[in-house]
């Protein structure tokens, strides 16, 4: 709720001032003009505790409206809801005090009459910046509203985007080998690029059973087609299925989950996953969350690619912080260590012990625009030497990432993305690097 804070305030910057200029001069004397001075300094908490100094003020159009703001923004939020209701009955048009009000109803909880307060707001075809904030509260009300009714949601997307490296192939066909020296790799090992298309569809549902205790489940597709008929071999496709039940008690999160996993190489079946999760998420205050988890699956390949066939378990850790910026940036970072165990003790070789972790930082430079960057490590060493190579495999995968996406209306959102990643091995067989852009459409059913 920070950051949609964030957002009424850069929001009411204008409206402020505008509204301090419209008002006669006898309405600009203290305590009303100090107090929104403090508001517009960023200090709602004094500005609220200087206008607790003043009871005889209340019913003054000027003050009600800048103290019911600082009510709200210091964590008031019952004052500042009787001071904006006061100041409404004579402003009703005003639509600050009516975004501010909204606001209000919402931190005390009072979810039909904000979701009735924005919903009618929305209506007034207010400025971008407006109905962008309106938007996020009324999603997060939807959210919200999964703790005590059953919610559902949906969404469909299409894009078309190109890839340098479709096979995840070495860049020159002239390599040398451990054990082998020099050696040529084939058209179909060196990489190839190519455009292709997108086509992925999602959702979820969530039943609450107790208080603070619900059911959900999750589904999620998508299908890489590359354009030219030749790479339709590389065509790439995954599927997932999860379920569980979450628990909420304050300020810690408990999500215990089943998943099913299915990836797929040019049409036909490459691997299967089976496994459970446990997740534990801490609020640590307003704009600080930290979450630890672990993983199990069982890895099924198909064809040649059984040897592969393994139990995978690992754990996770990460961080989220808010920055109170008028770009409203959030910065995550998330920790992994896994490990890959062949089923067959005889191909060690392909089992791994792997490491990594992201850094990953979003922001909003504007109303319905959103900005993301990322960086990812992976570190893979593999378990035993290759019988016929004669070493142990070594990898180091780094990869950057970005994404600015537009929200065309509450429905259909834009996404632009970009991908700049590189595979170091020492097996230079599987050493590769990749680059893809890729522009996206989605549209949610809400």
């Amino acid at each position: 709720m920070d950051r949609l804070k964030l957002d009424v305030l850069r929001i009411l910057r204008r409206p402020l001032a505008g509204l301090l200029a419209s008002l006669p001069l006898t309405l600009l004397a203290a305590p009303p003009d100090e107090v929104k001075a403090l508001m517009e300094a960023g200090k709602p908490a004094e500005a609220y505790a200087l206008g607790k100094q003043f009871p005889e003020a209340l019913g003054d159009p000027t003050f009600d409206f800048f103290f019911g703001v600082a009510a709200i923004e210091a964590g008031h939020a019952g004052e500042g809801v009787l001071a904006l209701e006061r100041y409404i009955l004579q402003f009703p048009d005003n639509v600050s005090a009516r975004l501010q009000l909204a606001r209000g109803y919402f931190a005390l909880n009072e979810d039909a009459r904000a979701r009735e307060e924005f919903e009618s707001l929305r209506k007034l075809t207010p400025p971008p910046a407006v109905v962008g904030t309106i938007d996020r509260y009324l999603d997060a009300i939807r959210l919200r509203e999964t703790r005590y009714t059953t919610s559902t949601g949906l969404y469909i997307e299409a894009g078309i985007g190109h890839d340098s490296n479709v096979n995840s192939g070495v860049a020159s066909a002239n390599i040398s080998l451990q054990n082998l020296g020099p050696v040529v790799v084939g058209p179909g090992g060196t990489k190839i690029s190519d455009t292709y298309t997108t086509l992925g569809a999602g959702g979820y549902i969530s039943h609450p059973i107790a208080p603070g205790v619900a059911l959900f489940g999750n589904a999620f597709g998508e299908l890489k087609s590359n354009v030219k008929e030749a790479n339709s071999v590389f065509d790439l496709g995954n599927y997932a299925l999860s379920g569980g039940i979450s628990a909420l008690r304050e300020k810690n999160l408990f999500r215990l989950g089943l998943n099913d996993g299915l990836i797929t190489l040019g049409g036909d079946r490459h691997r299967h996953s089976v496994g459970g999760s446990l997740e534990w998420q801490h609020q640590v205050d307003k704009i600080q969350s930290v979450s630890v988890g672990a993983q199990y699956a069982r890895l099924t390949y198909t064809g040649a690619n059984s040897a592969r066939n393994s139990d995978f378990s690992g754990l996770t850790a990460g961080y989220r912080r808010l920055f109170p910026h008028a770009w409203q940036p959030t910065l995550t970072v998330s920790l992994n260590a896994g490990q890959e165990d062949t089923l067959d003790s005889t191909r060690n070789d392909l089992g791994r012990n792997l490491y990594g972790g992201r850094a990953g930082v979003n922001f909003t430079p504007a109303a319905k625009w959103g900005v993301s960057v990322g960086y990812s490590y992976q570190h893979s060493k593999y378990q035993a030497a290759d019988a016929i190579l004669g070493v142990t495999r070594e990898d180091r995968y780094e990869a950057i990432d970005a994404a600015v996406s537009y929200l065309f209306s509450r429905n259909v959102s834009l996404r632009a993305e970009a991908l700049l990643a590189k595979n170091k091995s020492n097996v230079e067989l599987f050493a590769f690097p990749r680059e893809t852009i890729a522009f996206k459409v989605r549209y949610e059913f809400k």
